[in-house]
């Protein structure tokens, strides 16, 4: 499979006249709850030549391509993605930190990866994941037939939140991680394990009866959440002249050509 995303993704450099410099996997293959048929989330950074951003134009800044075998491509302009950062955008910052890369071109995501420490804004970022966990919840964990796919997309932000609260750091993108260092230890753990097995042996729709313990544990963290961040105040944005340097290098270093 990764020869043929590798070969996707070079079809689409010829075919946009690209250069992508970052390609990774986001979704539920990094996050490690993948079922046996999930699709495969390929994200990507790429920048265009000079001339391109040299004109009173605007341009679409994002390419998508959904390809048989579940294969879902999706990119970002470095441009757009700069911008992003630069507000300290979770699933950007998601996909820098993503376990299975697929390519690396140049210095530009590990630029990115040294400067988001100074980006980072853990209140932007609880907000993002806490709307998430709020949304999947009303949604889909109020039936009498629950899909455990559903379940992780509550809890995995829910979790992603007390790290951040607790750390003061961007949450890591491997579920296994989040579960062992931040879900507190007993039933609870016990719950969530044999979910998780259900999930990775299960079809992509696969669902169970509501697990009311787990849907009350989330329930209160939501709430908690919520009143904590209606409290916390968060410090300014650094000078966004290091990501202007940045980008003017990417667009001028032929090497990236």
């Amino acid at each position: 499979m990764n020869e043929r995303i590798l070969h996707a993704l070079h079809q689409l450099e010829e075919q946009e006249n690209i250069k992508i410099v970052y390609a990774l996997e986001s979704g539920s293959r990094a996050w490690g709850f993948a079922s046996p048929n999930s699709d495969w989330d390929v994200r990507f950074l790429y920048i265009r030549p000079e001339d391109w951003y040299l004109s009173i134009d605007e341009k679409r800044d994002v390419i998508e391509r959904m390809l048989p075998g579940d294969l879902d491509l999706a990119g970002w302009d470095i441009k757009k993605a700069l911008k992003l950062f630069r507000k300290s955008n979770p699933p950007l910052l998601e996909w820098l930190r993503s376990p299975l890369i697929y390519l690396e071109y140049g210095p530009t995501a590990q630029h990115m990866r040294v400067l988001s420490e100074a980006f980072f804004n853990p209140k932007s970022c609880m907000y993002h994941y806490l709307s998430m966990a709020r949304g999947n919840f009303k949604a889909y964990l109020n039936r009498e037939q629950v899909s455990w796919k559903k379940y992780f997309y509550v809890l995995r932000p829910i979790l992603a939140c007390m790290w951040t609260k607790e750390k003061g750091t961007m949450a890591p993108i491997e579920f296994d991680i989040l579960r062992w260092e931040i879900l507190p230890e007993g039933y609870l753990q016990e719950i969530v394990g044999e979910l998780l097995r259900k999930k990775i042996s299960s079809q992509e729709l696969a669902e169970g009866p509501q697990i009311p313990e787990l849907n009350q544990f989330l329930e209160e963290k939501i709430e908690e959440m919520t009143l904590w961040l209606s409290t916390y105040t968060f410090k300014s944005y650094p000078d966004t002249a290091q990501l202007d340097q940045l980008f003017r290098k990417m667009v001028r270093e032929q090497a990236y050509w």
